[in-house]
């Protein structure tokens, strides 16, 4: 792009980051007859969208209606806020859950995206299965899907385009400058900026600040989450919500880096530490628990059984490839596996005696778990060596139903938050409150929305 640009409008709306937040921003304001034009610093587009499992929770779509699942935007509102409990975004809890089905139907009729319906698991949060994911179950295959369907909606997606700033005049927001070394430094003016930029969970100094119980979490998320979208909007008088808040994983496998599916503790799997004995209540979710994993003596491990490797294998094509990696590791008893993993095999005998006695519903369970999948773990029994990780931030900039930043006198005009930049629906501290695809819900759902109502902005 030149500067030689019309002085009043370069493009409609200007999307800054190319997760899926962002190009569903895009493709929203595209289907409503707005030009669009998304803004990516990194070298690739995908963001944290692309380290995901790629999995949208949609509250009754039509694929639900034939796999016979009773599903509501009022279930997965009230799901929700029972995982997150009170917190400063309950308003967009509302909004996003009446939006959910439309929001996937939307994406797989009018887009073409690969989505379908989880039926093997509920996952976290969530009372039924509503998790519509690519067949991969890998976040990289729905961004890959959302850019191909961006060129088909002639939506310029540019990458090595670092935003420096924004535009205001009069107190409105009215474009962007981007500055790069391979971008150069040019200035675009807009009827409305999406900023779809993530959170800030690459900056240490804003952890430290907004999210202190995460700092001490090794940060796995992409590496474009440096909160600067965050920063600007605070300098615009935006307030944050649920600050504090953010996703963490309990089960990254190490050293691999890939994550330890959770859905083999969900089918019956548990974690323990060095010793050999359970850290506490793992079916608080693989984000809450990362904070347990993190006080716990290490090397902390999974543990399940081989019809739960093979089973979680044969769905999610990550799982796979550690399996294949020989990151996992078998043995036929709690001896042989005490020894595999380093633990004192009286006390590992115990806990899996224990945790069998619970499973079976024959013994109540010493840590309070009572959801326990398939049951009792049987022989031979799998290991994963884990360390916990942040992913992503959920604290942002509050907002209102159309996903405009809410300053001190209502909406700032001309800008609007998605993803990681607004408040995320988890619960205002900590990794507890989130629920599976919160982070996807909040990015391409609030991104929908956003750009629907960015298209309808008058200069």
């Amino acid at each position: 792009m030149s500067d030689s640009r019309p002085a009043e409008v370069d493009v409609d709306v200007v999307v800054v980051g190319a997760g899926g937040g962002g190009l569903a921003a895009a493709l929203a304001a595209a289907d409503a007859g707005a030009t669009a034009v998304v803004l990516e610093k990194e070298e690739r587009a995908g963001g944290n969208s692309a380290l995901s499992t790629g999995s949208v929770p949609g509250a009754g779509t039509r694929w639900q209606a034939d796999a016979g699942i009773d599903d509501s935007p009022a279930r997965l509102a009230a799901d929700l806020l029972r995982q997150s409990g009170p917190h400063d975004a309950e308003e967009p809890v509302e909004v996003l859950a009446a939006a959910s089905a439309g929001l996937v139907e939307w994406l797989v009729d009018s887009h073409d995206i690969d989505l379908r319906l989880i039926t093997d698991y509920k996952h976290v949060g969530h009372s039924v299965p509503r998790l519509h994911a690519p067949p991969s179950r890998k976040g990289h295959a729905l961004v890959a899907d959302m850019l191909r369907a961006a060129k088909a909606a002639d939506v310029e997606v540019l990458t090595h385009s670092p935003v420096d700033r924004l535009v205001v005049e009069d107190g409105v927001v009215r474009g962007v400058v981007v500055s790069g070394a391979r971008s150069g430094t040019y200035t675009l003016r807009c009827k409305a900026v999406v900023l779809a930029a993530n959170g800030f969970g690459a900056d240490p100094t804003m952890v430290s600040r907004f999210a202190p119980d995460a700092a001490g979490l090794e940060y796995l998320g992409a590496h474009g989450s440096t909160g600067e979208a965050v920063r600007w909007l605070l300098d615009l008088g935006a307030t944050m919500g649920n600050a504090s808040a953010f996703q963490g994983y309990a089960a990254v496998a190490s050293p691999h880096g890939s994550i330890t599916s959770w859905t083999t503790v969900e089918h019956g799997g548990i974690v323990v530490d060095a010793k050999g004995e359970r850290i506490g209540d793992e079916s608080i979710g693989y984000s809450g628990f990362a904070a347990d994993v993190s006080r716990a003596a290490g090397p902390v491990h999974v543990i399940f059984d081989a019809p739960i490797r093979d089973s979680v294998a044969a769905h999610e094509e990550e799982f796979a490839e550690l399996v294949a990696a020989n990151g996992t590791k078998e043995a036929p008893d709690a001896a042989s596996l005490a020894a595999a993993i380093g633990a004192d095999p009286d006390v590992l005998a115990r806990t899996l005696d224990e945790a069998a006695a619970a499973a079976a519903g024959d013994a109540p369970d010493p840590v309070g778990r009572t959801a326990w999948g398939r049951g009792p773990l049987q022989r031979p029994y799998v290991a994963v060596r884990a360390v916990p990780a942040l992913f992503h931030t959920q604290g942002g900039v509050q907002i209102d139903a159309h996903a405009r930043v809410v300053g001190p006198d209502g909406p700032i005009p001309g800008v609007y938050a998605t993803g990681g930049v607004a408040a995320g629906v988890s619960g205002r501290t900590g990794g507890r409150g989130y629920s599976s695809g919160n982070g996807l819900l909040t990015a391409l759902g609030l991104g929908m929305i956003a750009g629907r109502h960015a298209a309808s902005v008058r200069s």
